[in-house]
């Protein structure tokens, strides 16, 4: 069995800048062994600075090189990496300095495995993995420890469970997918009819099928689809905590924060943004470019790309909350004028 890869220890600022849309200013030999933030790292780490907050402590930074854009490049004492997207260009980096090793591939003496499965050789099987029958494992994919794959479900190339994931029925997962810890995908829906007052369950009869490039968060549940699918698309990613309803579709590079609840068949678009804990109604559609802020309640369809916000008085534009939530907080002085002018009125 192949075993494990350790990443290097150090990088020339020219090696950490290979692919990337970037400007070297200073030494490109200069040597970075970690990362640290922009206040404490030390002179052989690098950093970046995105947030304007920060830029007070661009001149007494102690990093060997700061990842910035050009508006902040003169002011800049120790290396730069310029360009125009200092985030971006420092997650590229950041991934140098992943202190974990790769899987060892092969399927571990402990797993489990069915009848008829199909797993590449290149494939890495954790200990204490179940896998039922007819599964499919694609290439380089790596299922950790304790998770259990049912019957008939397919994990694509690139593909990463970490430990103890639970992956129901038929389940059908795209390439280069991350998923954490405790999530579980392909659970029934909460289909229930009721009947001579009993609660008696519907059979959740579809899947869930996600795209390639996708991340789930810990924790995540996805459930199947009552008829037809539950469906998330390429490149979206989950935060920890969410709950994704039966029939739900999530569309292509949406990304969605911890804790919140999607109830079913509601259909979400593409590049949205939804905030923490927000809970999106069932059976609406939410279009495009839309974000929505956190602790919103979305009750209804919203049509329009936008930001939107809900609090007292339901979901509004976000420029409309504002200044409502603004007008909220003065209603007690209001209320105490109107009493003085009705007293002098009365008077």
């Amino acid at each position: 069995m192949k075993q494990p890869y350790h990443h290097k220890t150090q990088y020339t600022l020219r090696e950490l800048a290979t692919g990337l849309d970037a400007t070297i200013q200073g030494d490109p030999n200069c040597i970075v062994t970690g990362v640290g933030t922009i206040q404490q790292a030390n002179a052989n780490q690098i950093t970046f600075l995105t947030n304007p907050l920060y830029k007070k402590y661009l001149a007494s930074t102690s990093a060997a090189v700061v990842v910035l854009q050009p508006c902040d490049a003169e002011e800049c004492p120790v290396n730069a990496l310029v360009t125009r997207d200092p985030y971006y260009a420092y997650s590229k980096i950041a991934a140098y300095f992943v202190d974990k090793p790769q899987s060892i591939v092969g399927i571990h003496e402990s797993a489990v495995v069915g009848k008829n499965c199909k797993i590449d050789t290149s494939a890495s099987i954790g200990a204490n993995c179940v896998l039922g029958n007819n599964v499919t494992v694609g290439a380089h994919a790596v299922i950790e420890a304790g998770c259990v794959i049912n019957n008939e479900s397919i994990i694509g190339e690139y593909t990463h469970l970490d430990a103890n994931v639970t992956v129901y029925d038929k389940v059908q997962i795209g390439k280069r997918v991350k998923i954490a810890s405790g999530v579980v995908i392909g659970s029934d829906g909460f289909g229930l009819a009721k009947h001579a007052g009993v609660w008696h369950k519907v059979p959740q009869l579809g899947t869930v099928i996600i795209g390639d490039d996708v991340e789930i968060g810990a924790n995540c549940t996805i459930d199947r689809g009552a008829i037809e699918d539950t469906i998330i698309e390429n490149g979206v990613k989950l935060d920890n905590l969410i709950q994704v309803g039966h029939n739900v579709r999530i569309g292509e590079n949406t990304a969605i924060a911890g804790c919140v609840g999607i109830a079913g068949s509601a259909v979400i678009g593409k590049n949205c943004m939804i905030g923490g804990a927000a809970g999106i109604g069932g059976h609406i559609t939410i279009a495009d470019n839309v974000v929505i802020t956190g602790m919103t309640a979305v009750s209804k369809s919203i049509r329009e790309s936008g930001v939107y916000s809900s609090g007292v008085g339901g979901l509004t534009t976000n420029a409309e909350w504002r200044k409502n939530s603004a007008r909220f907080h003065r209603l007690d002085q209001l209320v105490e004028r109107i009493k003085k002018l009705e007293e002098e009125k009365s008077s």
